[in-house]
């Protein structure tokens, strides 16, 4: 069992940069593929980053690339998404998950791909 505590969000203006935190409990967290999703309010919930377990690989939709970062510190059993140039549309709660794969440098990009959740953190930006 695993499980994820996301930090870090808030309150922030269009331009502005703002760092997610997710800490994850249970030995294995090296090993398991991680990823950030959003929710806005009325949407459904999608895609926003993922890092592979070796940390080798990441993967970003358009909406954000080139804006956001997703790394890790396994010795912290801990995924960050760095975003910058944060936009009104990026609006929504964030939530972190965790996914087991046997490839090392694995992304998956569908919320199928991963098992555990956190509770998710507010980020919202103002125009």
């Amino acid at each position: 069992q695993v499980q994820l505590v996301e930090s870090g969000g808030g309150l922030v203006q269009a331009g502005d940069s703002l760092r997610l935190s997710c800490t994850a409990s249970g030995r294995t967290f090296r090993t398991y593929v991680m990823a950030w999703f959003r929710q806005a309010p009325g949407k459904e919930r999608e895609f926003v980053a993922a890092i592979s377990w070796s940390g080798g690989n990441t993967y970003f939709p358009g909406s954000v690339k080139g804006r956001f970062t997703i790394s890790r510190d396994n010795a912290k059993s801990t995924v960050y998404l760095q975003m910058n140039s944060l936009k009104p549309e990026d609006t929504a709660v964030y939530y972190c998950a965790a996914g087991s794969a046997l490839d090392s440098d694995y992304v998956g990009i569908t919320e199928a791909s991963y098992e555990y959740w956190g509770q998710g953190t507010q980020v919202t930006v103002s125009s």
